[in-house]
C-alpha cells in the first residue's frame, strides 16, 4: 500500500511544483531548469559513480565489508534515475543522494534495521595442481563409433 501511495504522490507534488514554478517564472525558464539539472545531475552521478566503484574495488580487494560501498553504488544509481526524470521533487531528492554525508546517514539508518544472515567472500577455490612446462589443461569427449557398424558407414548417410 505504501509504494502504491508513493506512485499516486510523487507525480502529484510534481505536477504542483511544475504550476507554481512555471507560473512564478514562466514555461521556457522552468524546462530549462529541468533539463539543467538532468544534465549537471548526470555529470554529478558519473563522477560519484566512478568514486563508488573505486571505493567497492577497494573493499574487495582489502577484503573488507563491501556492504557501504555497495550501498553507495545503489543510491547513487538511483539518484542519477531521480534525476533523469523531469522534476524539482524528484531532482531535489536526487541531489541530497549525491551528498556523501546524506548517503552515509542513510547507509547508517538502513543498516540498524536490516540483519544480514550470512556473509561470504570469495568462497572455497580448489588449489591448483603445479603442471610443468608443455602441460595444457583440457577437457575431451571420446568420439569412438559403436562397435557393430560396418567400416567406413558412419551412419549420417543411406546406401
Amino acid at each position: 500500500m505504501g509504494l502504491f501511495a508513493l506512485f499516486v504522490a510523487v507525480p502529484l507534488i510534481e505536477i504542483a511544483l511544475f504550476i507554481q514554478v512555471g507560473g512564478l517564472i514562466g514555461l521556457w525558464p522552468t524546462l530549462a531548469i529541468v533539463v539543467i539539472t538532468a544534465v549537471a545531475g548526470t555529470w554529478l552521478m558519473k563522477q560519484q559513480g566512478l568514486r563508488a566503484m573505486n571505493d567497492l574495488r577497494r573493499s574487495m580487494n582489502e577484503l573488507q565489508d563491501p556492504s557501504e560501498p555497495l550501498a553507495n553504488g545503489a543510491m547513487i544509481l538511483f539518484s542519477g534515475a531521480l534525476l533523469l526524470t523531469p522534476g524539482f521533487f524528484t531532482d531535489t531528492v536526487g541531489f541530497l543522494l549525491l551528498i556523501p554525508q546524506v548517503r552515509h546517514a542513510l547507509f547508517n539508518y538502513l543498516r540498524k534495521r536490516i540483519h544480514v544472515q550470512q556473509f561470504e567472500m570469495g568462497g572455497a577455490t580448489r588449489p591448483r595442481q603445479p603442471r610443468g612446462p608443455g602441460v595444457i589443461d583440457g577437457d575431451y569427449t571420446d568420439v569412438t563409433p559403436p562397435s557393430g557398424g560396418t567400416p567406413g558407414n558412419s551412419g549420417w548417410t543411406r546406401h
